[in-house]
C-alpha cells in the first residue's frame, strides 16, 4: 500500500519530470508537497487551525455549491451565471490571500473553468486594506538588523500600494539621499499560506479521480503548480534576483526601465528598489501631457514584451496597469517582479517554430508545437485538432491586422479545451494572461492600435538578424514551401525587419539616444553565402529558384537587392567572407569526402 508521504514524493517528481519534458529550466524549488506537509503538521497548534481553517473553507466551498446544484435542479443555472459568477470572485476575496491568488491562476484556466466564469475572475483585485504601520516598520528592522531611522531619513507616513501578499512604502534613503520603494510582507502570511496549500493539495487528492476522469486534468498537479508559483512571490529575495536578472537582460536597451535593487537592504520580507517616477499606463491624456506620442510608447512596449517572451525566455508575469509606467522621456517601466515565469530555450524556439509555421500555414505542424509545448500529451492523436486551428487562425489572420487581436483568438482557443484533451501548463496560462493584459492596456491608450504591426517585424528581424543556427533554420523554413523559394516572402520579410527598426530609431514617443539606427544583414548573407557552398540541398533549391518557370528571376534578384544594399556593410562583408575562406574550404572538403565515401 502507498504511503501519503511516497504519493506526494511521487507527485513532486511528477512535477520536475513535466517540467524536464517540455524543457523548462528549473530552479531551485521552494515547494514540494512534502515540504508544505512537514511544516504545517511540525507548527504549533497545527490541529486546531487546520480543522478550523477547514470547516471555514468547505462550508463556504460546500455552500456555494450547494446553490449551483439547486439552480441547475430547477433549470435556471445558465441564466443566473452572471450571478453565480459574481459571488465566487466575492467568495474568493472573503477566503483571503490564497484563494484570491488561485482565482487570478483560474481566470487564464479554460482547462478548469467556463469561459464566463474566466471573465469575472479577470477582475478579480488583489487590493486589501493595509495592515498598521508600527506593525510593517517593526518587519523592516527585524529584516534589516537596524533601527528605521538610521536607514531612511524620511518614509511615508501612508502605504503607496496595499496588496494580499504585502505593501509598499515610499522612502528616502539617509546615506545617498535616493528615493526608494520598500516592499513589505504581511506579518505571519507564510505559516497561512502554507496551511491553505496543504489543504488545497489535500481537497486535490480527493478530487484527482473526478478531474481525471471528467476535466482531463491533474488536481494535485496543478495544486502543485501554484503553490509553486505562490512561495517563489513570498521570497522577496527571489524578486531581488529577477530584478537583477530583468536588468542584465535590458542593460543595452535604452527604452526600458527596470528598477535597481539594494540586496544589502533585501530579505525574504523586505524588498528595497529605486522608486519609479513615472505615468500611470492607462491614462492617454497624461501621457499626451507629458508631450510623448502614444504610438511611440505602445511599440516600446509591444517591443519589450516580445523581447521577454522571445529573446530571453524571462518575462514579467502580472503586467496589470499598476505595474507599467510611462517615463517623462518615453521609456516603459517596469515594477514588482514577484510573479515572473521562465521559458528554457527549447520552448523559445518551439514558440517561434508556431509563428513560422502560422506564416507557412503548416497547421499540422502548429498541432505538434502543442504537444511539444506540453498542452497536449505526448502520443496525442492531433489530426482531429489540424482543422480547428485552421479554422481559427483563418478566421482571425483573414480580418486582416486592423481586427486581429489575441482576445479573440485565445476565446476561440479556450473552446477546443471542451472538445480536445488541452491542458494548459502553468507557464502558458502566465504568457497567455501577460499577452491579453498588454494587448488590453493598448487597447485603452489607443483603441485602433495594430499590436501585429509591431509583432511581426520584430519577429521578422529576429528571423533575419539572430546568428541562432536554430532562428537560421527556422528562416530556410519560411522561405521555402513545398520546397520552392518565396521571393515574395523574403521581400515581405526585409520590409518588416526594416520597418521595426524605423519604428524604434525614429520613434517619437523617446527622448533617449536610440543606438540601432538601420538593420545590419551583413552576417546573414555571409551566413547565407556559406550555406550554399556547404549545403548541396540549399544549393540546388536556390539555383531552381533563380531558373524557376524556364526564366531567370533577374527582376526578383534586383528588388531583393534594392531593399538590403543599404542594410549591409559591403566592406565588413568582404573582409568576413575572405576571413572565412579557409574554413568554408576545409568544411566543404570534408563535406565533399564525407558524401564520396559514402557512395561507395
Amino acid at each position: 500500500m502507498t504511503t501519503g508521504m511516497e504519493r506526494v514524493g511521487k507527485s513532486s517528481a511528477a512535477l520536475e519530470q513535466l517540467d524536464i519534458e517540455r524543457g523548462v529550466c528549473i530552479p531551485f524549488r521552494k515547494y514540494s508537497p512534502e515540504t508544505v506537509r512537514s511544516k504545517v503538521l511540525e507548527s504549533r497548534g497545527s490541529v486546531v487551525s487546520l480543522a478550523s481553517r477547514g470547516v471555514e473553507i468547505v462550508w463556504n466551498l460546500g455552500l456555494y455549491w450547494s446553490t449551483l446544484v439547486y439552480d441547475f435542479l430547477v433549470g435556471r443555472d445558465e441564466e443566473v451565471v452572471p450571478f453565480r459568477a459574481r459571488q465566487l470572485r466575492n467568495l474568493l476575496c472573503n477566503l483571503g490571500p490564497s484563494f484570491i491568488k488561485a482565482g487570478q491562476v483560474l481566470a487564464n484556466r479554460p482547462d478548469i473553468i467556463r469561459e464566463d466564469y474566466m471573465n469575472e475572475l479577470c477582475i478579480l483585485q488583489d487590493d486589501v486594506p493595509p495592515f498598521p504601520n508600527e506593525v510593517a516598520f517593526k518587519i523592516i528592522e527585524e529584516e534589516l538588523g537596524q533601527p528605521l531611522e538610521s536607514l531612511f531619513s524620511k518614509i511615508s507616513s501612508e502605504t503607496i500600494a496595499a496588496a494580499s501578499l504585502g505593501q509598499v512604502y515610499r522612502a528616502t534613503l539617509r546615506a545617498t539621499g535616493e528615493d526608494v520603494a520598500i516592499k513589505v510582507q504581511r506579518p505571519q502570511i507564510e505559516p497561512i499560506i502554507y496551511r491553505d496549500l496543504f489543504l488545497f493539495r489535500t481537497l486535490a487528492s480527493f478530487l484527482n479521480g473526478f478531474s481525471l476522469q471528467k476535466l482531463g486534468c491533474n488536481a494535485e498537479l496543478i495544486v502543485d503548480e501554484f503553490g509553486e508559483k505562490l512561495l517563489e512571490e513570498l521570497d522577496y529575495t527571489l524578486e531581488a534576483r529577477n530584478i537583477e536578472d530583468f536588468l542584465e537582460n535590458f542593460k543595452d536597451d535604452p527604452t526600458v526601465k527596470i528598477p535597481g535593487v539594494y540586496k544589502n537592504l533585501c530579505g525574504p520580507r523586505v524588498l528595497v528598489m529605486e522608486w519609479i517616477d513615472g505615468i500611470r499606463c492607462t491614462d492617454p491624456q497624461a501621457i499626451k501631457d507629458a508631450g510623448l506620442d502614444l504610438n511611440g510608447f505602445l511599440t516600446v512596449g509591444v517591443s519589450a514584451a516580445l523581447r521577454q517572451l522571445l529573446e530571453f525566455g524571462l518575462f514579467h508575469g502580472d503586467p496589470h496597469p499598476g505595474n507599467i509606467f510611462a517615463m517623462q522621456d518615453g521609456r516603459i517601466a517596469y515594477v514588482d517582479f514577484g510573479n515572473v515565469a521562465v521559458l528554457s530555450q527549447q520552448n523559445k524556439q518551439i514558440l517561434i517554430d508556431a509563428v513560422v509555421h502560422a506564416v507557412n500555414e503548416d497547421y499540422g505542424e502548429m498541432a505538434n508545437d502543442f504537444t511539444r509545448l506540453g498542452f497536449l500529451a505526448k502520443g496525442t492523436d492531433v489530426s482531429p485538432i489540424v482543422p480547428a486551428l485552421e479554422a481559427i487562425w483563418q478566421n482571425s489572420a483573414g480580418k486582416g491586422l486592423a481586427d486581429f487581436n489575441f482576445r479573440s483568438v485565445t476565446g476561440q482557443f479556450n473552446k477546443l479545451v471542451y472538445d480536445f484533451p488541452i491542458r494548459i501548463p502553468e507557464r502558458f496560462s502566465l504568457v497567455i494572461r501577460s499577452l491579453l493584459t498588454q494587448e488590453g492596456i493598448c487597447f485603452t491608450l489607443k483603441p485602433d492600435f495594430k499590436f501585429l504591426e509591431v509583432a511581426y517585424p520584430y519577429v521578422a528581424k529576429r528571423l533575419l538578424t539572430d546568428p541562432n543556427p536554430a532562428l537560421r533554420e527556422r528562416l530556410i523554413q519560411v522561405l521555402f514551401k513545398d520546397g520552392n523559394f518565396q521571393w515574395k516572402r523574403l521581400e515581405n520579410l526585409i520590409s518588416l525587419a526594416k520597418e521595426n527598426v524605423g519604428q524604434m530609431s525614429s520613434n517619437p514617443a523617446l527622448r533617449v539616444k536610440r543606438v540601432e539606427s538601420k538593420l545590419d544583414l551583413t552576417d546573414t548573407i555571409k551566413d547565407g553565402a556559406r550555406l550554399f557552398l556547404l549545403d548541396e540541398g540549399i544549393r540546388r533549391k536556390l539555383i531552381l529558384a533563380l531558373t524557376e518557370d524556364s526564366k531567370l528571376h533577374v527582376e526578383e534578384l534586383v528588388d531583393v537587392y534594392k531593399l538590403v544594399e543599404e542594410e549591409v556593410d559591403i566592406p565588413t562583408l568582404a573582409m568576413q567572407v575572405v576571413q572565412d575562406l579557409p574554413n568554408v574550404f576545409r568544411d566543404f572538403v570534408l563535406s565533399w569526402s564525407n558524401s564520396v565515401l559514402s557512395d561507395r
